[in-house]
Formats: structure tokens, C-alpha cells, sequence
């Protein structure tokens, strides 16, 4: 009898393409969908999902968790509100994509569940898990730096050594519809990357205009609300007579920070809500490399933990627009050790 196993089918090609090579490999491949937009924005990607399915007969379920979603929904508005720029996938992955999907897949006697994340998971001697950057460029490790020993025992993704081209190509000598598609590059909940309008839809927020001001303090116009902002933002300021950059979001006093590109490199940062992904919390120094955003190179840095949850980090060099509320993501050479919250 065929292994069981549960792929999480998002609806587009890379998903389509893990249930395709575990098929292959003679797992019974069953697939799983999350609902988990509002109203029935979700309904072409489940659509699509199903017809994959159907392609490649195994069975299909969705699964409806829009409740448990809103808590997402409603920490990425309230992050914006503060002033800080949160990271939603980092925060579903844990809880809501991996956290309820490995729940039903091993209610329902599934070996594994599989997803078609760009990523790997490799086990030491000490049977400890870790995850390891896939050598695609389309690499995805970083948003997977809050998942724990739990999940990666139970957790497999095939595509780990495949390339982008190489996964269309299995899509289409299957004749998955789903082969061309493209990739989605916004927070799956945003419609067309407008998350201005989202948090105005979800939260309206009260119109609370503040000032524009220098870093010595100086009033230099006025701002259209702390959550239009971003740090290191330059386009839609107004004009100063030069180019100028978001350095700082203050939401209690209501004032939007700008300045020039060089005031946004820092050589140290300080993160919350710290964890690891062997659940081992390292003392002293760590030597590591740190993303301080999913589109940034990893920097050398030094990570010293202050509390069980905070740590300072300091780099060898200083980057650019570390923002409040971003996940910077802690590795050693191309091991995804953890990560945490900037402060």
C-alpha cells in the first residue's frame, strides 16, 4: 500500500509541481487547500488548485480558516497603525499554513504534508532539523524562520533542488493548467498590492495628518498618515529641494522622520520575539549572517542575546532601512537558524 501524503496546493505552478514528483515517486498524494481571503476573492486560486487535482486524480479538500486568518489580517493593520512594517508571511507560516495544514494532515494519517516552497530540511546526528537555502534564486528559506522542530519533522518540500524553469517544464509535460502561471509577488490578501486601501478598508483609520521633520527636529511639512509610510521611502514625500528618505516612523507623537540616504545604514539593530529554529537558544556570540528583509543579501554580523526572546545584533558593515517591525533572519553560511522581530 502507497504512503499517504498531503500537499498543500496553493494554485499555482510550484505547488502543482511538488504533488506532481511525489506522485511520481508513489506517494498517495492527496491535495489540501487553505481559504483564507475574505468574500470570495480565493475562488480562481482554489479554482485552479482543484483543477490540478483533478489532472492529476487525487483527492482535494478545502479547508476553511478565514477566522483563524483575520488574525493576520489584523496584525499586518495594526503593525502599519504603529508605524512599523510588519512581514505577514512569516507570522502565517507557523500558525495558519503549516500550523493548521500539519494538524489536519496528521488527523487524516498522512506520513507527511508537502509543500512547494524553494527550500530544504536536513536532520543531524542529534536528530535536530534544520532548514537549508535552496541553491535556486528563487530561494524562500527566510519566510520559513519562525517554523519550529514540530512542523519540520512532519514537513517535506520536494522542489528543494529544482529551478524555477525546471518546475514549468514538469507543469507542462503534464499538461497542468497551471504551468504558465505567474507568480504571485504581493501579500496573498492584498488586492493588487494596494495595502494602503486594504487598511483604510479594514481599519478606517481616523484622517490624521502629522509633520514631516528633520532629525534635529526641524517641521518641514506635513504628512498624509504614519501608515502610508515606509522606512526608506523616497517617492511620494512632497518635495524638500532634494531627495529625501524615510528615516522614522513615530506614531505617538505623529511625525514621519526624513533625511538623506546615508542616514538609513546602521551597524546595529535590536530584535524581539527571537527563536531558533532547534529550539536551542545559543549563548555568548554568535557568528552569523543576518537578512534584515526577504530581498536582501545576508550580512555578516554578531548576535548577542540579552534576554530569552531579544537580542542585539551588530553587523560588520551597516545596512540600509532596517525597519521596525521587518523579521531579520538568522543564518549560518546557508542554514536558516531562526530569526526575529526589529525593534
Amino acid at each position: 500500500m502507497s504512503k499517504v501524503c498531503y500537499v498543500a496546493l496553493s494554485g499555482g505552478v510550484d505547488s502543482a509541481a511538488a504533488a506532481l514528483v511525489l506522485k511520481k515517486q508513489g506517494y498517495e498524494v492527496r491535495g489540501v487547500t487553505l481559504r483564507l481571503k475574505p468574500d470570495n476573492s480565493a475562488d480562481k486560486d482554489i479554482a485552479d488548485a482543484k483543477a490540478v487535482a483533478d489532472c492529476l486524480g487525487i483527492s482535494f479538500t478545502v479547508l476553511d480558516r478565514r477566522e483563524e486568518f483575520k488574525r493576520i489580517t489584523d496584525y499586518f493593520c495594526n503593525e502599519y497603525l504603529k508605524g512599523r512594517t510588519p512581514n505577514p508571511c512569516v507570522v502565517c507560516n507557523p500558525t495558519i499554513k503549516f500550523g493548521e495544514l500539519v494538524k489536519y494532515a496528521k488527523e487524516n494519517g498522512a506520513e507527511f504534508l508537502a509543500t512547494g516552497h524553494y527550500a530544504d530540511i536536513l536532520k543531524d546526528e542529534n536528530g535536530i532539523f534544520y532548514i537549508k537555502k535552496a541553491p535556486s534564486r528563487k530561494d524562500q528559506s527566510y519566510f520559513l524562520c519562525k517554523l519550529n522542530q514540530e512542523i519540520l519533522s512532519f514537513v517535506r518540500f520536494p522542489l528543494s533542488a529544482y529551478t524555477k524553469e525546471e518546475v514549468r517544464e514538469l507543469a507542462q509535460q503534464a499538461g497542468l493548467n497551471v504551468a504558465e502561471k505567474k507568480d504571485s509577488q504581493e501579500v496573498c490578501f492584498i488586492p493588487d498590492d494596494d495595502y494602503i486601501s486594504f487598511i483604510e478598508k479594514e481599519k478606517s483609520p481616523k484622517e490624521n495628518f502629522g509633520s514631516f521633520i528633520s532629525s534635529d527636529g526641524d517641521i518641514l511639512g506635513e504628512h498624509k498618515g504614519i501608515y502610508k509610510y515606509t522606512i526608506g521611502q523616497r517617492k511620494g514625500l512632497g518635495a524638500f529641494g532634494k531627495p529625501m528618505y524615510v528615516l522614522k516612523l513615530d506614531a505617538i507623537n505623529n511625525t514621519v522622520t526624513v533625511g538623506d540616504n546615508n542616514e538609513l545604514f546602521k551597524e546595529e539593530i535590536v530584535c524581539e520575539d527571537v527563536s531558533f529554529v532547534s529550539g536551542t537558544i545559543p549563548e555568548g556570540t554568535l557568528f552569523c549572517d543576518v537578512k534584515i528583509r526577504c530581498a536582501a543579501k545576508p550580512a555578516p554580523a554578531t548576535l548577542t542575546m540579552v534576554k530569552p526572546s531579544s537580542c542585539v545584533i551588530k553587523f560588520s558593515e551597516p545596512q540600509r532601512a532596517a525597519a521596525a517591525g521587518q523579521t531579520a533572519a538568522i543564518y549560518n553560511g546557508d542554514i536558516l537558524l531562526g530569526g526575529g522581530t526589529i525593534i
